[in-house]
């Protein structure tokens, strides 16, 4: 059971305040029986009706992560008729928006969901939880990542140092995890070339507290309620 008024705001889009001077005013009834302040409902079984009419029932909230692949446009819909990740997310009863972006020669993790309020969370400038990417480069290992893990500056704002860490490399080519905290516009693409690296692949492996693990290219699943609740900062409303 649930208080009427909390059911009222969550399904009708009106405050708490609005929904208890409605019930107050008798036109509120919970299956048929005009409902009084203080009444609760179970909001799966009870039909509750304002002035006669049944709230609406609110659309399921879809939270899902995709490994996009290369190849890809981070769009719903594409004026030069490129593929979009919209593609890959039709077997999703609702329909999703991308929450960020990855460009189009990127590829891996990409959150998408139908939840207003979370998408808004995540790509607010406050929020800035670390994004770590795998990166393959060429260049000057030693001078690039020197010069990654200092200060950086992009479009006039200053960036917070990097977290790099070398995994191997194999002739000319390097790989890397970079850990940022902003969402700039094809941020590590331009750390690398202003550190004289060239990025040759990247892919994102995580976000938020949310790994990629082993999800295959082109392929979603739904996010588990303990990632929500980590990009959520400890409030999970799923």
């Amino acid at each position: 059971m649930e208080r009427l008024q909390k059911i009222m705001a969550a399904r009708a889009g009106m405050s708490r305040r609005a929904a208890e001077k409605y019930i107050a005013e008798g036109r509120v009834a919970v299956n048929g029986v005009p409902a009084k302040l203080g009444d609760g409902a179970d909001p799966e079984r009870d039909e509750i009706t304002l002035d006669g009419a049944p709230l609406p029932v609110p659309e399921r909230k879809y939270y899902i992560m995709l490994n996009k692949p290369v190849g890809y446009v981070t769009t719903m819909s594409d004026e030069r008729g490129r593929k979009t990740v919209a593609d890959l997310v039709r077997e999703v009863p609702a329909r999703v928006y991308p929450v960020g972006r990855l460009d189009i020669n990127s590829e891996g993790l990409l959150i998408m969901t139908n939840d207003g309020e979370l998408a808004n969370l995540l790509t607010h400038p406050s929020f800035e939880k670390d994004k770590t990417y795998r990166v393959l480069v060429t260049g000057d290992i030693e001078e690039g990542v020197r010069r990654l893990r200092e200060p950086m500056e992009l479009d006039g704002v200053k960036l917070r140092r990097a977290q790099v860490r070398l995994l191997r490399s194999s002739g000319q080519l390097h790989t890397l995890d970079i850990t940022v905290h902003e969402g700039r516009n094809r941020q590590i693409r331009r750390m690398c070339a202003a550190a004289g690296l060239e990025v040759k692949r990247l892919t994102r492996i995580s976000e938020g507290g949310v790994r990629l693990g082993g999800l295959k290219k082109g392929c979603w699943r739904e996010l588990k309620e303990e990632e929500l609740l980590a990009l959520r900062g400890g409030v999970c409303r799923k």
